[in-house]
């Protein structure tokens, strides 16, 4: 079995290709307020591989990876300003794989790795200053993702230590954190644990949490309406030692989509895909999938069903709240994040950034 540090470096039924049929039907019908899709790719000074995303608007985006690199630009991307905080030595080869923002000034970042590797710096004058807020003291911790409620209350998720999932928590905008009470986590199965690989394995919408796993089979999705007190329901996503649930995405409290797969078998379209509008209680298998693993996932705002997903090989949106979904372009990506207008971003490797926009 592959460390976990490692894991992280077409045949479809009839049934499928019936129901792709009528997606494309569906898709036809509107296409007066759909148009073609395509991401438009921006020039970016790096080649480091961007997981970490966080637009904050159609113009303000930051985006961070390997290598300690992050970026910021405040042009919609036509220009780029690296911001990172100064490393040496072995500490110039963290990988910052989630990055939360809220301005041009203020920005969460998070590294990850087996022990003291996976860590939490903050800054509040643009990059120019970078505080080291958490540095993770635990052996068998490994932190994959964080996601904020709020500017104030935020949580970070490592895979399981004494057989539960943990978790941190800041209450002050990172400034400072706190290992959760593991109580109300319900235990982790053999083998299961989180993928770092686009800043969504941990996400609160409305007040709720949820969390996505993986390395077994099924990957789960864990919810709680606290923060503190958890409950975990198969997702029907197929998982694996390098699969499960890689992105779990709430539009409101109720409807919710996940997506993955298996990263080693990056072409498989099956089972990789499921929706919820119980909140999370029950998963259903979408009936047309994905064009492959997909790592990334984002809801649409203003555009009520729709959402997109995001993988090595390919990107898909949804217009049925991940009933079906459809592929619009083949290029490599890992990380998406849609905001109001609607715009879209999208970050991967060799300092990959692109966007799109919606009508």
């Amino acid at each position: 079995m592959m460390s976990k540090l490692s894991l992280h470096m077409f045949g479809a039924c009839l049934a499928t290709l019936s129901a792709a049929s009528l997606f494309d039907q569906q898709i036809n019908s509107k296409s007066s307020h759909f148009p073609r899709l395509s991401w438009k790719l921006l020039d970016t000074p790096s080649d480091s591989r961007f997981r970490g995303l966080a637009p904050v608007s159609d113009k303000v985006v930051w985006v961070s990876g390997t290598n300690g690199t992050v970026l910021r630009s405040e042009d919609g991307g036509g220009t780029w300003v690296s911001v990172g905080p100064v490393l040496s030595g072995e500490d110039a080869n963290l990988e910052f794989r989630d990055i939360e923002a809220w301005s041009t000034a203020k920005a969460v970042i998070l590294s990850i790795g087996e022990g003291a590797d996976s860590r939490i710096y903050t800054t509040e004058d643009g990059g120019e200053t970078w505080t080291l807020s958490f540095s993770n003291q635990e052996a068998s911790a490994f932190y994959d993702c964080i996601a904020f409620e709020s500017p104030e209350r935020g949580m970070a998720m490592s895979d399981p230590v004494d057989e539960k999932i943990r978790l941190i928590e800041t209450l002050d905008g990172g400034r400072t954190w706190d290992i959760v009470d593991s109580r109300g986590m319900p235990p982790a199965l053999e083998g299961e644990f989180g993928f770092a690989a686009s800043g969504t394995c941990i996400e609160s919408v409305a007040g709720r949490w949820y969390i996505a796993s993986g390395g077994v089979n099924p990957g789960r999705v864990f919810r709680s309406r606290n923060g503190y007190d958890w409950e975990v329901s198969n997702s029907s996503i197929t998982g694996g030692e390098a699969g499960g649930v890689f992105s779990v995405q709430f539009r409101d409290k109720w409807h919710g989509i996940a997506v993955g797969g298996d990263f080693q078998e990056p072409t498989g379209a099956v089972n990789n895909a499921a929706w919820s509008q119980d909140g999370g209680k029950t998963w259903t298998k979408s009936t047309s999938f994905p064009g492959g693993y997909r790592s990334g996932s984002s809801w649409v705002p203003g555009l009520w069903d729709t959402a997109l997903a995001v993988g090595p090989i390919g990107s898909d949106f949804t217009i049925d709240s991940g009933r079906t979904w459809r592929g619009f372009d083949n290029g490599t990506f890992d990380s998406v994040k849609c905001m109001a207008g609607p715009v879209c971003w999208a970050s991967g490797e060799n300092g990959r950034v692109a966007w799109l926009t919606l009508t």
